[in-house]
């Protein structure tokens, strides 16, 4: 397996405004509920609709936990738990839930065998120009 980068030319707001190049990501598609389940069962002895069930009800419970503050590890696919972003107060009598909290995400840590992998580097490949 390989990812694709691109090359893009980014400008640097900060300083002289001077033009710099990254190699970005690009992603080849989205793999969706139903791609994933039928891709499941044709791996073990459970029917696709079995598989879409348990991966709904994973869906459910990941919602419900990391809601309750809990840190969900699934394993071989890693951690996720609730985070937010938010900005500091003076004092912490000037702190408020409403006013210091901006935005809430869900942090993903990868388990150990895919953080060896990705320190491994993976195989990359540039995209083919555009026509």
């Amino acid at each position: 397996m390989a990812l694709r980068y691109r090359i893009s030319k980014r400008n640097n707001s900060i300083g002289k405004n001077t033009a710099n190049y990254i190699l970005q990501a690009v992603n080849t598609g989205t793999v969706d509920l139903d791609t994933l389940s039928e891709s499941i069962s044709n791996e073990c002895t459970l029917h696709s609709v079995d598989v879409k069930a348990v991966l709904m009800a994973l869906g459910k419970k990941l919602d419900y936990h990391l809601s309750e503050g809990k840190i969900v590890d699934l394993g071989d696919v890693g951690k996720f738990k609730m985070g937010f972003s938010g900005v500091a107060a003076a004092t912490p009598e000037a702190l408020s839930v409403k006013r210091n909290i901006k935005k809430f995400h869900i942090n993903y840590q990868p388990a150990l065998k895919m953080k060896r992998k990705l320190k491994g580097g993976l195989t990359v490949y540039k995209e083919s120009n555009r026509v």
